[in-house]
């Protein structure tokens, strides 16, 4: 295992549309996709492409949503996780368990399509962590 290419960094919003024009008109953004309801994780994505990787904005759908706790704590919104790619999601997994990391979950299906899972943050320098395997071409948001 080795550390990929970085896919995103996740950055809980209390409301997607002001982050959007946030992107579009402090930052620059020229590429925003189409924001879309992933209810199985109980969030709103929306990508924000960027030269070299992408923001992924995240809101809650609903209280019961893990980002809703996030915002709780941080009102505003911020850097929620990082995530990198992996040409094999079940290999990783492995890896980091023999690491002695804890792996929140098993993988599952995310944003993009592709099987992620969460590294916990205690084990990762204090960030938490999204791995994911690499898309395929054609597939991504």
């Amino acid at each position: 295992m080795k550390l990929g290419r970085l896919n995103h960094v996740g950055v809980a919003t209390p409301s997607i549309e002001k982050s959007i024009a946030f992107y579009r008109d402090v930052m620059g953004a020229e590429v925003i996709r189409e924001p879309f309801d992933l209810p199985a994780q109980g969030v709103k994505v929306c990508f924000v492409d960027t030269p070299n990787s992408q923001i992924e904005l995240i809101e809650p759908l609903g209280e019961s949503s893990p980002i809703a706790g996030f915002l709780a704590k941080n009102p505003d919104g911020g850097q929620h996780h990082i995530c990198y790619e992996v040409p094999d999601i079940h290999a990783a997994k492995a890896w980091f368990e023999g690491k002695g990391a804890r792996v929140l979950g098993e993988p599952r299906i995310g944003a993009h399509g592709t099987l992620i899972f969460f590294v916990h943050p205690r084990d990762m320098g204090g960030v938490l962590t999204e791995i994911m395997e690499t898309p395929r071409p054609g597939v991504s948001h």
